[in-house]
């Protein structure tokens, strides 16, 4: 390599970095702004990560399969402590309470309903409602029952009309709530990194797949609204950066006439001179960064998109490693009042921010195994057969963060921004926020 072909190469390298420097950052606040008392704050959970008792379906085979770290056993048995998980939201001024109901619960075979568990779910709304919280429901987060799996899953082109039986069953039974309503959680990592990776199904059928996710999400948007007039329903994305333009692509373009908010999952971060993220790939989450400026830009993002639209964190949080000290000190605390300056930075440039969802309200089954943990409460399902409700720091800083409205006015993040962020490259390091 000859002298001018490498500065040739190190400019170009660097000018990005040139970029950045040379355009001024956004001046931080004076003071952190309130979120006012109309913003929704909640907690999450799905029925599969954390009910136990499960029924057949496709998750339960692919959790006895031999094939994932823990099978998913008793979870941290929500189907019946409930009432216990909802009081501690309740006590933390929680606002809206998000759950799955499950398919695999409800319809045992084709055309059969158990009114049983339809009447365990009932008990869940009314101890919802009663707790001063609105109900969240997910109509699909990523399981199904076993009698669709060996009708062949997503690869049956029939799939969906099953899919809309149960969805209607739903909502007509739940519609009286008023609740938010999720259709499908995380469309692409369901396609892509859960049923394609599982074997749900085939490769050549990730098109019909999608196809069907987005013909169910249309169609039961519009049955919803038929239903509960003045509705607010939507699907959950799973926020990559650098690359969600390209997903977007595949789902959330095709049903952006179909949403009354967007509904937004940000958990990792990534930047010119960190680029840990990949760690979440492996599913070492608890190594992946989390820095809590990428919510500003996620957001930022999609204010763009959709201008003026409500946007919606409907899922974020931090993972531990069976709950010990994160490699980068980050601590579970810290990381959701970070996250609250950043949702109030967010609001007070403009962004029409209304709600938030701590993931999760406990501990639970993280897709294969529990030893991510991500619960304002730790529970140690494989080591505590009492499955004790423990709280973490972060349930105090909570309910700080609730009762007032968001951070203090004085409050800085313990963390600084990332330079040059890459979660909505290039602008999130052209433009940055400081």
């Amino acid at each position: 390599m000859n002298g001018k072909t490498m500065i040739r190469r190190l400019l170009i390298i660097a000018l990005p970095v040139i970029v950045a420097l040379a355009i001024p950052a956004a001046p931080a606040a004076a003071q952190t702004p309130n979120l006012g008392q109309d913003f929704l704050w909640g907690v999450g959970s799905a029925g599969f990560q954390s009910e136990g008792s499960s029924p057949d379906s496709n998750w339960l085979r692919y959790s006895n399969s031999g094939r994932v770290h823990d099978p998913v056993g008793t979870s941290v048995d929500f189907r019946h402590r409930y009432a216990e998980d909802i009081t501690n939201a309740k006590q933390m001024g929680v606002k809206v309470y998000r759950i799955s109901v499950e398919w695999a619960r409800i319809q045992p075979e084709p055309g059969v309903w158990d009114q049983r568990e339809l009447e365990y779910y009932d008990r869940v709304m009314h101890y919802i409602l009663l707790s001063g919280m609105r109900p969240m429901i997910t109509l699909d987060h990523w399981v199904y029952p076993g009698w669709a799996v060996d009708r062949g899953g997503w690869n049956n082109p029939k799939m969906v009309r099953d899919w809309l039986t149960n969805a209607k069953k739903v909502v007509d039974r739940y519609a009286r709530f008023d609740p938010i309503w999720i259709t499908v959680n995380e469309p692409i990592v369901y396609t892509y990194l859960k049923e394609l990776s599982f074997g749900g199904i085939a490769p050549q059928n990730v098109p019909l797949m999608l196809d069907q996710l987005v013909r169910a999400h249309r169609t039961i948007y519009d049955y919803i609204h038929g239903r509960q007039p003045g509705a607010w329903v939507s699907s959950n994305s799973a926020y990559l950066p650098t690359v969600q333009p390209v997903l977007d692509a595949m789902f959330l373009d095709r049903i952006k006439d179909k949403q009354d908010f967007v509904g937004i999952d940000y958990y990792y971060s990534v930047s010119a001179t960190d680029l840990n993220t990949y760690n979440a790939a492996t599913e070492e989450y608890w190594k992946a960064s989390t820095s809590a400026d990428g919510l500003y830009y996620a957001l930022r993002y999609y204010d763009r998109k959709f201008p003026g639209k409500p946007l919606y964190i409907v899922e974020n949080g931090m993972p531990t490693e069976n709950g010990a000290p994160r490699p980068d000190g980050y601590r579970r605390a810290d990381q959701l009042r970070d996250a609250a300056y950043w949702l109030a930075r967010a609001k007070a440039d403009g962004m029409n921010v209304v709600g938030y969802n701590y993931w999760s309200i406990t501990d639970n089954y993280e897709w294969g195994s529990y030893t991510p943990r991500f619960g304002l409460y730790q529970v140690d399902v494989t080591t505590d057969p009492a499955l004790l409700r423990r709280p973490t720091a972060a349930v105090a800083a909570y309910r700080d963060v609730i009762a007032n409205g968001g951070v203090r006015s004085d409050y800085r993040p313990t963390r600084p921004a990332q330079f040059c962020s890459l979660v909505d490259a290039p602008t999130s390091c052209s433009q940055p926020v400081r």
